[in-house]
């Protein structure tokens, strides 16, 4: 038996996941498959990290030590083959908030910010909540996702667009974007001064035979117009330590961030994030390794059961992520139909595919991170709705 098939019970323990359905939906017999976190315990290392501090029971300010900047450096460097330097980090409490920042450091207020449509829905709140352009170029699939660089450069063109924000891997359709992806999209936004944010979150959560590439490393020159996003909080289950990092090589763009960091008092970071990202790195090799293999086998066994059950749902197997989209547009339902059915009727909770962009009408995004029994009895719920 798999350490990641023990279940864990997190009703009442003010999990986002599973102690706001009954607010959300009145009902008290959910399933939630939705919010992007696992139903997993942290590694080993970690816990033990946390354990430590706890014991002296003093938790006053503290300093990053450099030991937390080596284990950053080298599990960049051994697991992505990315070399970056401590004076090229910058931490901050998450992606999302760094994306936010990013769009105050390296645009203006009605400045054109492009994004991919379906992707994470906070892209598109952070743009228009900091009264910056909105624009989309829709991501094209059969099986799985495709860019339109076509589109993408007439939009560039047509809006005047200062900032690219990409999601690498993608969430929710569990791409990794190839060298030669990443290098048209790093040509494009050369050649018309476009910032590119890449958003690299999922970057550990990669399956064979797939290699991720960090955008920085498709080109070395991408390193001038560029700034990498990332966090040990989604390959670990670590996303209530808010704690992330920001890849910085161009001193320009490392200086203008800084400079809004420190305007909105955003440079200070969570002393549990320093520990656990430290620790997570320097001791959780081996439980990503056997994750990576749980999470194989649960997208396999998912993919399966979709082809054989219900063959009606599209599935795009995913390369990156423990996140699968779903395809109900056989189905001919309303979103606000499909929502409700598999509330009501499977009894499940997914992501309505609509909130990552108009492409997402008549989808839906799983969460399959967790035990094979929950699993199993998610996909029985929505299964015996849809048959």
């Amino acid at each position: 038996m798999s350490q990641f098939d023990q279940i864990i019970d997190r009703k009442n323990t003010q999990s986002v996941k599973w102690d706001t359905l009954e607010a959300s939906y009145h009902r008290n017999d959910l399933l939630p498959m939705w919010v992007a976190d696992m139903d997993f315990q942290a590694p080993e290392a970690v816990q033990s990290a946390f354990q430590s501090y706890l014991n002296q029971g003093v938790f006053g300010y503290t300093i990053v030590p450099d030991s937390f900047y080596d284990a950053v450096i080298a599990w960049q460097k051994k697991r992505h083959s990315f070399t970056v330097k401590k004076d090229e980090i910058l931490l901050s409490s998450g992606v999302v908030p760094s994306i936010a920042l990013s769009v105050q450091a390296y645009t203006h207020p009605g400045d054109a910010v492009l994004i991919h449509d379906p992707v994470y829905p906070p892209f598109a709140q952070v743009v228009e909540e900091n009264n910056r352009k909105l624009i989309r170029s829709q991501l094209y699939t059969d099986d799985k996702f495709v860019m339109d660089f076509a589109e993408m450069e007439r939009l560039i063109q047509e809006e005047d667009v200062k900032l690219f924000v990409l999601c690498n891997p993608h969430n929710p359709g569990g791409r990794v974007w190839s060298q030669a992806e990443l290098q048209r999209i790093g040509d494009l936004c050369k050649k018309y001064q476009v910032t590119v944010v890449s958003d690299e979150i999922h970057q550990d959560i990669v399956y064979q035979p797939e290699t991720f590439t960090t955008f920085q490393n498709a080109d070395p020159s991408f390193k001038d117009f560029s700034i990498i996003l990332t966090a040990a909080t989604k390959t670990f289950n670590l996303a209530g330590i808010k704690n992330s990092m920001v890849f910085i090589k161009n001193p320009d763009l490392k200086q203008a961030f800084e400079k809004i960091q420190k305007q909105n008092h955003q440079d200070e970071i969570n002393t549990f994030g320093v520990i656990g990202t430290q620790a997570a790195y320097e001791g959780g090799s081996q439980w990503l390794d056997e994750l990576l293999e749980y999470l194989q086998e649960n997208i396999n066994y998912a993919y399966n059961f979709f082809q054989n059950t219900l063959p009606n749902v599209k599935v795009s197997k995913p390369e990156a992520t423990y996140l699968m989209w779903l395809d109900f547009s056989a189905y001919h339902l309303s979103d606000n139909q499909l929502e409700d059915k598999l509330v009501q009727e499977a009894k499940v909770v997914l992501n309505p595919g609509i909130s990552y962009g108009e492409k997402g009408s008549q989808h839906m995004r799983i969460n399959i991170a967790c035990p094979r029994a929950t699993l199993k009895e998610g996909l029985e719920r929505i299964a015996s709705a849809f048959r």
